[in-house]
């Protein structure tokens, strides 16, 4: 039986769909980011996983959220271009959108559910991270303050 998670779907900064189903046979790391959060100097980190396991079968995934004190000022417009200019951000960077509350986006709703965190179902704060593996399965979840070098030998397990 596929995994759900390949049933759900996001949007890109440009508004058209992004199927998870689109990812399956990678390892996903999906990301709420944001640009102007004490974290942010994390999308460097992103970028370098990125940068060194694409072509084995690591997509990551970041989704811009601005629920934690107005920490993501830009818009779906102007976001790419910010990160690309200041963290040199060339991973997929999804439409702004909730990770929390009664309008979470669709793929948050599931990881959530499939893996509570220190708050039970709900993001703590930017840059909680989710790895899925190469089948769908959610593997697991990492704290904002979990920097992205650190999860690079689950991501090289998995791959």
């Amino acid at each position: 039986m596929e995994s759900p998670f390949y049933q759900l779907a996001a949007k890109t900064t440009k508004g058209e769909d992004l199927p998870m189903a689109d990812f399956r046979g990678n390892v996903v790391l999906i990301v709420n980011t944001a640009t102007k959060c004490g974290l942010a100097p994390q999308f460097d980190g992103l970028e370098k996983l990125h940068q060194q396991y694409r072509d084995k079968g690591l997509v990551v995934l970041g989704f811009p959220c601005d629920q934690f004190q107005g920490q993501e000022p830009e818009t779906n417009d102007t976001m790419e271009q910010v990160c690309r200019i200041n963290h040199g951000v060339t991973f997929t960077l999804t439409a702004k959108g909730d990770v929390n509350g009664p309008n979470t986006q669709p793929v948050f709703k599931y990881l959530k559910n499939e893996l509570g965190g220190f708050l039970g179902s709900r993001i703590k704060w930017n840059f909680t991270k989710f790895l899925v593996d190469r089948t769908g399965k959610p593997y697991k979840r990492y704290a904002p303050t979990t920097k992205p070098e650190t999860i690079e030998s689950d991501i090289q397990k998995l791959l």
